[in-house]
């Protein structure tokens, strides 16, 4: 008689509603499920009938559980369920491109450990998200984790992540938490409410499904309605108690089961004499002193436990152990772990506590520390969380310094781990343990913590925790020092420029006034960053000199990550003085980590250095190497810089197609990962790349998106009105609003908020400046010779306005020339090349030198192909104006869409009708397409007659409509 049900009793209705979602999975349209219930409602077997069904259905399984011997082990269960995929299936990090070393984390084996990016939470999130749709392509993965009020902070931060993206993976998230008060069933709830999961509460069986479990743990069709109301009045519905009861009834010789056929005693019992915890007990006292032992050991060890330490303990012979566990009465308490090879667990917690019930505290605490030494001896280190394991015991045994100090070192390997809240929760455990202990553990323990609590985000208890620290003692004042740099570090991270400067104030004052260069270097680089959030004239100025001393001194301790902080931030500064200079800064960071071999520090180097490439050479081969080193690195964010570093390129290029790609690729995913400052970045291209075609509509959508990202348009004017807002208003014909546009993006720049200097000063600015008359010969001289005009891209527009200068001077020939020069400059960019044709074309016409006809004609077949229509309308008027016929592009029908071109619109009339989104007037719309307000008025009249349109505003919303 097993006395245990083999079969799920009672829950129908909650496997088909999780069935359903299982169905889902499978054909794409994946979500999470949460099972929640108390203790003993049937939540792990519901989870275990529906991992079966997976199973069956062929989909990919990953089980986990939060619960351990002590819960507090960061993504243990997430590693656990990683690891139960990896035994069934043949699954290469490779698979996961740049996403596969991430997972390092978890996974023995699929990363070095040491090269993770910023530790992100959210990027290992997205990387078992990919993981899960890699694995369940084409079949569904079902991932279960059991016992989540036990889950650390940061599996349950991965877990939040995957449950607002898993609609698009074939991946159902089934979670098991017990009802109580928990983080787990916050976010289960929470979820809930938003639509983003399923909860499923588990309740009490009602009276037929309490009858129908009885009769499956008695092996009978069913059992006497009097044993049906005993176990009712007992059980409450629980089916663990209802089994506990059921097998309690027979081992006292209530019912018997013979032949299928139950019998019950001759008088049963208004009620159960006993309770399961009384039935549990006298369920333990008949075990054998042997089996009784072992499961003493096993018990103080934890609701899970592993039988080489329980064997180091009690001595026992691997054939006697199995023997023990697997006996009748040792067997209805404990069962092989399914999860973890060679452990094993009890079936309840009211089972472990059964046992332990049998032991006085102080038996209880001297075994306890037996089991330590114990361990310490099986996994000499306490490697992995066997140091956790170590230090749960010790504080069961009362000894709180040797606890202390293991929690310590546990939370130490958390923050490494990158686990930064379960270090905050075991640090803040090992200061209480500590709190009587020496100066120096106690000192280390807090000094940990306030680390911790820096890089977890909370500054604030961080920076009232170091004021503690102070008054404890036994740090020596370089420590203390340290300390309060990183402390200064985080404040600026989080955005408060002013509590990171008493940081690193207070840093200084404890260093004295003699300090050594090795204690400040650190110091000066974050003093550096700070001086950029700073307002002021000077500030650059501090800024470079702080990283230059810094820069200098550590690479003579070494202080390798100082140097390359120090050389990269350089970099960004120098460049608008000598982008020679920058570059040569760029590489002594790339150098120095090449040398210490850091390889992410390595790559952000190359980045910079890629980016100088382009600039001043348009090469992007330095570029696309680095993505692919990123990739094979696992530096999710430094991939995307990369690749959003290239899309800007292209779109000086004018390779719009390949631009647009890599920002409708990157863009989704950094708004996933919620990378805000790359996010900000790729929505700024967006509106340059919309600039650079000259579509005023996006480009205002991408900055209205930019600024809900939280984005300073002062800090990036350069970019939203030197290499956006400008070029559009060139390509709309505004010569006016384009030289606006330029002159906001320079003073962008003279307010040093912004050390990217690309504004047009050395170029574009400086062609326009000249056509109208504002910057002559001599400021022209002055700004060519300035090392910040040598990038590529700026001298092609300085070429173009020499060549004005010159026209001007009457030297034709060497102003013709300066032209070909600007051509072969702006080779690689190709609209930009084009449009300073179109504006050279014109002076050159006007003036009578070089070859404006041959220019213009070029200039005009791009940007008719472009769809620059007020461009490619300007050059056509010039050359009418010259006297040089000009052939239509009738194949410019083919941009009108099919219901406009049905009803007879012509190009011409088409591109009225685009301009008149912006409701320009007839005389407006003229000018930039370069014709009579009359004929353009013939053109409206023509389209709301051809459109069966009332007037010309509802024309101008049917245009906006197009867009």
């Amino acid at each position: 008689m097993r006395h245990r049900s083999s079969i799920l009793i009672g829950r129908d209705t909650e496997l088909q509603a999780v069935m359903a979602v299982l169905a889902a999975a499978r054909a794409g349209r994946g979500g999470a499920v949460f099972l929640v219930g108390e203790s003993g409602m049937g939540k792990s077997r519901l989870a275990a009938a529906i991992a079966e069904s997976a199973y069956s259905a062929g989909m990919s399984l990953m089980r986990g559980r939060a619960s351990a011997i002590d819960p507090m082990a960061p993504f243990r269960p997430l590693t656990e369920a990683l690891l139960s995929l990896l035994r069934s299936e043949d699954v290469q990090p490779a698979a996961l491109g740049p996403y596969g070393p991430v997972l390092g984390r978890l996974l023995p084996g699929w990363g070095d450990g040491g090269s993770r990016e910023g530790d992100s939470l959210v990027i290992l999130a997205e990387a078992v998200l990919r993981l899960t749709g890699l694995v369940g392509r084409d079949r569904g993965c079902l991932l279960a984790l059991d016992d989540l009020q036990h889950a650390d902070a940061e599996t349950l931060a991965v877990l939040e992540y995957l449950i607002d993206n898993l609609d698009l993976q074939p991946t159902l998230l089934l979670g098991a938490i017990r009802d109580e008060p928990c983080a787990a069933l916050r976010i289960a709830r929470a979820a809930a409410q938003r639509g983003q999961c399923v909860l499923i509460e588990l309740n009490q069986l009602d009276r037929a499904g309490l009858a129908a479990l009885a009769a499956s743990c008695l092996d009978v069709a069913a059992v006497p309605p009097a044993v049906t109301d005993l176990l009712w009045a007992g059980s409450g519905g629980n089916p663990f108690m209802i089994e506990e009861l059921v097998a309690s009834m027979a081992e006292g010789g209530l019912i018997t089961a013979t032949g299928g056929v139950v019998s019950i005693a001759e008088e049963l019992p208004a009620t159960l004499p006993t309770t399961v915890s009384r039935a549990l007990a006298q369920r333990v006292e008949a075990l054998s002193p042997q089996a009784r032992d072992l499961l003493t050991v096993a018990a103080v060890l934890g609701q899970r436990f592993p039988l080489t330490v329980v064997q180091r303990v009690t001595g026992l012979s691997d054939r006697e152990l199995l023997s023990l566990l697997h006996g009748d009465l040792a067997a209805q308490l404990v069962a092989p772990d399914e999860t973890t090879a060679d452990w094993y667990a009890f079936h309840h917690q009211l089972s472990r506590e059964a046992v332990l019930a049998q032991i006085d505290k102080s038996a209880r605490a001297e075994l306890a520390a037996t089991l330590a030494d114990a361990v310490e001896q099986v996994h000499p280190g306490l490697p992995d969380a066997w140091c956790q394991v170590a230090a749960t015991l010790r504080r069961a045994a009362g000894q709180h310094g040797a606890a202390g100090r293991l929690y310590t070192e546990v939370g130490k390997r958390a923050l490494a781990q990158g686990a930064a809240g379960s270090a905050v929760a075991l640090l803040d455990q090992a200061w209480e343990l500590l709190r009587h202990d020496e100066a120096a553990s106690r000192a280390n323990a807090l000094e940990l913590l306030v680390h911790a609590l820096a890089e977890a985000g909370e500054v604030e208890r961080a920076l009232d925790s170091v004021a503690i620290l102070d008054q404890v003692g036994g740090l020596d004042p370089r420590r203390r020092a340290h300390l309060h740099t990183r402390l200064g570090w985080a404040a600026a991270v989080a955005g408060r420029s002013a509590d990171g400067i008493v940081q690193v104030e207070a840093a200084r004052a404890l260093l004295g006034p003699d300090p050594a260069a090795e204690d400040t270097a650190p110091i000066d680089v974050v003093a550096a960053h700070l001086a950029l959030d700073i307002p002021g004239p000077s500030q650059l100025a501090t800024a470079e000199r702080l990283a230059r001393q810094a820069a200098e001194v550590a690479e003579t301790v070494p202080l390798p990550v100082v140097a390359c902080q120090a050389w990269q931030l350089l970099g960004a500064i120098t460049r608008h003085r000598d982008p020679e200079e920058a570059t040569a800064c760029l590489e002594r960071a790339r150098s120095v980590a090449v040398r210490h071999q850091l390889p992410i520090w390595e790559i952000h180097a190359l980045i910079r250095l890629g980016n100088d490439d382009a600039l001043r050479t348009g090469a992007l081969d330095r570029l696309e190497h680095t993505r692919e080193l990123a990739s094979a690195a696992g530096a999710i964010t430094a991939r995307y810089q990369a690749e959003a570093s290239i899309a800007l390129h292209s779109i000086l290029r004018g390779e719009f197609d390949t631009a647009r790609t890599l920002i409708d690729g990157v863009l989704p995913a950094t708004t996933r990962l919620k990378l805000l400052e790359t996010t900000q970045y790729v929505l700024l291209l967006r509106a340059v790349l919309a600039g650079h075609q000259g579509r005023r509509r996006e480009l205002d959508e991408a900055l209205a998106e930019f600024r809900a990202w939280h984005g300073d348009p002062a800090l990036h004017a350069p970019r939203i009105h030197g290499l956006a807002g400008s070029f559009c208003a060139l390509l709309e014909e505004d010569r006016p609003r384009a030289l606006v546009e330029l002159a906001r993006a320079l003073d962008g720049e003279d307010g040093e908020s912004s050390v990217f200097h690309l504004s047009g000063r050395h170029g574009l600015h400086l062609l326009l400046t000249v056509l109208c008359g504002q910057t002559g010969r001599a400021a022209y001289e002055e700004l060519a010779a300035n090392p910040a005009g040598g990038l590529r891209w700026d001298r092609q527009f300085a070429c173009f306005a020499r060549a004005v200068l010159l026209g001007r001077e009457g030297r034709g020939e060497e102003a013709a020339e300066a032209v070909f020069e600007a051509l072969r400059v702006g080779q690689p960019y190709e609209m930009s090349r084009h449009l300073g044709l179109r504006l050279v074309g014109e002076e050159a016409l006007r003036a009578g030198w070089g070859e404006p006809v041959d220019w213009l004609r070029t200039a005009e077949s791009y940007f008719h192909r472009l769809e620059g229509s007020s461009v490619a309308g300007a050059c056509r008027a010039l050359l009418r104006k010259a006297g040089v016929r000009v052939s239509q592009h009738r194949e410019g029908a083919g941009g009108i869409p099919p219901g406009l071109r049905s009803v007879g619109v012509t190009v011409r009339e088409f591109e009225v009708l685009r301009l008149l989104v912006g409701r320009l007037g007839n005389r407006e719309i003229a000018e930039r397409l370069h014709l009579s307000p009359r004929t353009v008025e013939r053109h409206v009249s023509n389209l709301i007659t051809k459109t069966g349109l009332p007037n010309r505003i509802a024309l101008s919303e049917y245009a906006a409509d197009l867009d």
